[in-house]
């Protein structure tokens, strides 16, 4: 009888030798038949185990019968893809031997975990970050996990998403929109192929896809709600709906307002005073050439008048007008010679023409000569000159020199006192004098400090004022009916003692410096001052007198915190025991400057020695060589804003600049002292050339 048997197994191989153990007998003495081939199925999903049926055969034909069912069933082909399901490389595929590479290995395709156990060897796999592992629906909690065919796996990881986020800006003056855009994104993870190996460390691959999800009409209608309606830019804004960085984007603009021109006055002749001396061929100086001077005959126009250019006016994104600037008309004041006609200025008298520009006021005038042929002595008396004076000779002691042009002196100057409205030019040396240049800009300059102070007083006492009008106890008494002369008499006297003091010292510069002003408001100020404060007169008083006075104030110290043009200047060879004032610039060009006080108004360049003395410019300073070996005090200071060049400086030298001292423990050359940002004394050797 034959003896059949049908079993089941892993694979193929597997049913075979199960059903040869049941026969108890071996392969050649069976026929096998192949019911069904193994199925791995979709994650274990499916799965169907290999079927065999094996008959048992006499002895004679069982190993052809084998051999020929072995070559009918082709091995190669039973262990081909559809057995070996997830196995990554078809080489794999391709028998027994490449089957068995694969053996305590695990490898990832598509996601999904694949491995081939073995008795001796299971493989491994450790979580990175971002990977979460599931065996058998359960969470996997350790870091490292040995991986079995007999349980089901599944990798997850997870995706992360960014919105996008905008917002619209508008400037304070709403002449500007901008947009600022950081566009959103998505981040897609995934495990990656990994090839067979006893171990691998699951990680995850990001791909990130920007996704910029404004809308424009989300926009339009933001724009819509802050009331934008001028200068949309459409098409920015469609660029910035495009983006794929974090950006900002100007996406409205208003209209800047152009400026005007104020009115200005138009010179008609060459009033460049070309001013400096010159030197000789053999390096000598010739001081007779110091400046030539210009000049206009009787009926000459010497400037033109234009008026003011009004600016256009500007419009904000949300369509409201800005205006520009008010421009404003020159003030022209014809002094002598001069005179305006329509829009011309012209010269009623021959001689030189003046033009002093402080903001808004032009003053204009013809400067006559006079020329002294001999010495300032007692003999000729002090001099006192509306326009220029040329002086043959010398100044000598205890005289005094007075212009209101420049002055031009021929020799030496000793123990006298020289000041001009413009320049003063001297061709000898300086012994024991003052000269001073400008000196109605300084006065200016001093007034309006001190207008400045009493103004703030003022606004206080009116401030006062108000406060004490609102009470009921002021509004019954006779200060309500008889004017406010009394109330100021018992402020002053109580609350503001230190106020007549420093209008008296107002009162008394305008009095001694008046013929240097060419405005006669300072002196209209000062009389305003007295009559309301130091007068003891009981005249009717009212607040809005006292306002409109505080308006003046504040205009002419305005007034004398603008800059004039043309500055005044002092050219000397040599200075001893003097004192010198300038408001423009001080040129020492001789030999040297000894124990002297010098303050430059504008720059301060001495050509030779600096021994002794206190110096000062304004806009800088520069000097040959500076100090004394014997240690004579020598101090030499500018702004905080400005530089001190030194081409040699002596040991116990002081500079200072701003409020910050030094002194130089050595002899050093080729300095250029200024401040830094911290207000620290620096020098710089390469900025230490002489202008």
């Amino acid at each position: 009888m034959v003896q059949s048997i049908i079993t089941k197994g892993k694979d193929i191989i597997a049913a075979i030798t199960a059903g040869l153990d049941l026969l108890e007998t071996t392969k050649e003495q069976v026929n096998i038949e192949v019911i069904q081939h193994e199925v791995r199925g979709f994650l274990g999903i499916g799965a169907r185990k290999a079927v065999v049926k094996l008959t048992k055969v006499n002895n004679t034909t069982t190993s052809s019968t084998f051999d020929d069912l072995m070559n009918d069933l082709n091995v190669e082909d039973i262990f081909k893809a559809e057995s070996l399901e997830g196995t990554p490389n078809p080489s794999l595929q391709k028998g027994l031997n490449e089957t068995n590479e694969l053996t305590g290995k695990v490898w990832v395709r598509d996601g999904k975990i694949f491995c081939k156990s073995s008795p001796d060897y299971y493989p491994t796999v450790s979580l990175s970050s971002g990977v979460t592992l599931y065996k058998n629906s359960k969470l996997v909690n350790e870091k490292t996990v040995i991986i079995s065919e007999l349980d089901f796996y599944e990798i997850k990881v997870e995706d992360s998403e960014q919105k996008t986020t905008w917002k619209l800006s508008m400037d304070e003056r709403q002449l500007k929109v901008h947009l600022y855009i950081n566009p959103g994104y998505k981040i897609t993870r995934t495990v990656p192929d990994m090839d067979p190996a006893h171990h691998l460390e699951l990680y995850t691959i990001e791909e990130k896809q920007v996704q910029n999800t404004i809308d424009y009409l989300e926009v339009m209608q933001k724009l819509e709600r802050l009331r934008v309606s001028q200068g949309i830019k459409q098409t920015v804004i469609l660029e910035a709906l495009a983006v794929s960085e974090e950006g900002t984007f100007e996406i409205a603009s208003g209209k800047e307002p152009s400026e005007g021109k104020n009115g200005w006055v138009e010179s008609k002749i060459d009033l460049n005073i070309k001013e400096g001396l010159k030197e000789r061929e053999d390096g000598s100086v010739d001081f007779r050439e110091i400046k030539t001077i210009p000049k206009v005959e009787r009926g000459q126009v010497i400037a033109i008048l234009h008026p003011p250019i009004p600016g256009e006016i500007g419009q904000t994104v949300t369509n409201i007008p800005i205006p520009p600037k008010t421009t404003n008309p020159v003030i022209i004041k014809t002094d002598h010679g001069t005179a305006l006609v329509e829009d011309k200025i012209v010269a009623m008298e021959s001689g030189r023409p003046y033009i002093e520009k402080r903001g808004k006021l032009v003053r204009i005038k013809i400067v006559k000569r006079l020329t002294h042929p001999g010495n300032v002595d007692l003999i000729s008396g002090n001099l006192d000159f509306i326009g220029d004076i040329d002086i043959q000779g010398e100044v000598e002691s205890n005289m005094s020199v007075t212009a209101e042009g420049d002055i031009f002196v021929q020799k030496i100057i000793t123990n006298a006192s020289i000041t001009s409205l413009g320049a003063i030019i001297s061709y000898g040396n300086i012994f024991g004098s003052e000269l001073s240049a400008g000196k109605n800009n300084m006065l200016v300059t001093e007034l309006g400090h001190l207008v400045g102070i009493i103004h703030n007083e003022v606004d206080k006492i009116v401030t006062v004022i108000k406060q004490l009008e609102q009470s009921p106890a002021f509004k019954s008494s006779d200060f309500s009916r008889g004017g406010i002369q009394p109330l100021i008499r018992i402020l002053l006297e109580r609350k503001f003692k230190n106020f007549p003091p420093k209008v008296k010292k107002y009162i008394d510069a305008v009095r001694t410096g008046e013929k240097f002003l060419a405005d006669d408001i300072w002196r209209l100020v000062g009389v305003s001052l007295s009559q309301i404060f130091l007068s003891v007169n009981n005249e009717v008083t009212s607040i809005e007198r006292i306002l409109e006075l505080s308006k003046k104030m504040k205009e002419i110290h305005l007034l004398s915190q603008t800059a004039i043009e043309p500055d005044s200047y002092i050219t000397i060879p040599s200075a001893l025991n003097s004192r010198l004032y300038c408001s423009g610039n001080i040129l020492i060009l001789g030999k040297s400057c000894v124990n002297s006080k010098v303050h430059a108004g504008g720059m301060l360049k001495i050509n030779g020695i600096l021994r002794g003395g206190e110096v000062y410019g304004r806009l800088g300073v520069e000097i040959n060589e500076a100090g004394a070996e014997s240690g004579t005090a020598t101090i030499i200071a500018v702004p905080n804003d400005q530089k001190i060049r030194l081409k040699k400086v002596m040991e116990g030298t002081s500079i200072k600049i701003g409020n910050v001292k030094y002194t130089f423990s050595e002899t050093r050359t080729n300095v250029c002292a200024h401040l830094d940002e911290y207000d620290r004394i620096v020098f710089n050797s390469k900025e230490s050339r002489m202008l």
